[in-house]
């Protein structure tokens, strides 16, 4: 295979259908949804298009040319896993149905269709382990909301060929994404690893009392928050020098949380109903480490989208 044409999503979730709204981003690909049960994939993709054309980033034929490109089958598996180049899973986040999947699709594909993973958390090793041709199996894992946010980690397994993972990144490069090549399956890839350790550090910061939630919140939004797009953690390490890089971890790391295991504070909080967007509105607020209205959560929700859009479009 040269280049990367027929793209099949397995999963009709929120992030299968954001990912066939990625690649029809490009006249290169034909893209399949597949679902066990149909569900209205194309009411919530051409949603989000027509959030772009409002925003003037596309127009109402490049909506109508996208949406072209995408097709939906519930539930065989016909000509197109026959056909297909690549095939990305976004089923239940359950190793043996993910597992049982890619076995099954062995018997249905071309001996050289890409198996990708869009699981976040699992070992795509794993994942592969009843496949016969491992070397096929890739993680991509994409970041929500996945139209919008432009990396995908591509995670190589124990057994991927580098051929394998230089077709997928040239396949999302195609679709407008920002791959980024994972050499090693671990725990957390790249970005979970370094985002849950900012978190570990936050919810450690607010048991010890040392500042309030939001406080921390405001401590990152309002200093290294607003430059990390710019000058991120390794350039930011080179600005200063690598002789106060080293200075101030010789200092200040033995201070720094470093627990393997989940802080108390979120098995309390758990206990007490305190989950977050997720918890029982009481009193007209739900609670987490802070407190919200349902307007306040709904505006969270949808600020993103338009905060994403205006950093990445500029509209």
């Amino acid at each position: 295979m040269d280049k990367v044409k027929n793209v099949v999503i397995c999963g009709a979730g929120m992030m299968g259908n954001m990912i066939a709204l990625c690649f029809s981003s490009c006249p290169d690909f034909n893209i399949t949804v597949w679902n066990r049960r149909e569900k209205p994939c194309l009411e919530v993709i051409k949603a989000q298009l027509e959030l772009l054309r409002d925003k003037g980033v596309i127009t109402d034929q490049e909506i109508e040319e996208r949406l072209s490109r995408i097709s939906f089958v519930f539930p065989d598996k016909g000509k197109e896993f026959a056909e297909a180049d690549l095939i990305i899973e976004c089923v239940a986040e359950v190793m043996e149905t993910k597992q049982d999947l890619f076995a099954e699709l062995e018997g249905l594909t071309r001996d050289d269709c890409i198996y990708a993973t869009n699981t976040s958390v699992m070992s795509p090793t794993e994942i592969a382990s009843k496949c016969v041709h491992k070397e096929r199996v890739v993680g991509t894992h994409f970041w929500n909301p996945g139209h919008l946010i432009p990396l995908v980690e591509v995670v190589k397994t124990a057994d991927t060929s580098d051929e394998v993972a230089a077709l997928t990144m040239d396949a999302l490069e195609r679709a407008g994404k920002k791959p980024c090549l994972c050499k090693k399956d671990v725990p957390g890839f790249i970005a979970n690893r370094m985002q849950h350790a900012l978190w570990r550090e936050a919810i450690s910061i607010v048991e010890n009392g040392i500042a309030d939630p939001k406080t921390v919140d405001d401590a990152v939004k309002y200093s290294f928050g607003l430059r990390l797009p710019y000058l991120p953690p390794i350039v930011n390490s080179d600005m200063v020098g690598t002789q106060l890089t080293y200075n101030i971890h010789n200092y200040v790391l033995k201070h720094i949380e470093d627990t393997h295991e989940p802080s108390p504070i979120l098995q309390e909080m758990i206990g007490e109903g305190k989950l977050g967007f997720k918890a029982e509105l009481k009193d007209g607020k739900r609670e987490g480490f802070c407190s919200y209205t349902d307007e306040e959560i709904a505006e969270i929700n949808k600020g993103l989208n338009e905060y994403l859009i205006k950093m990445i479009y500029g509209k």
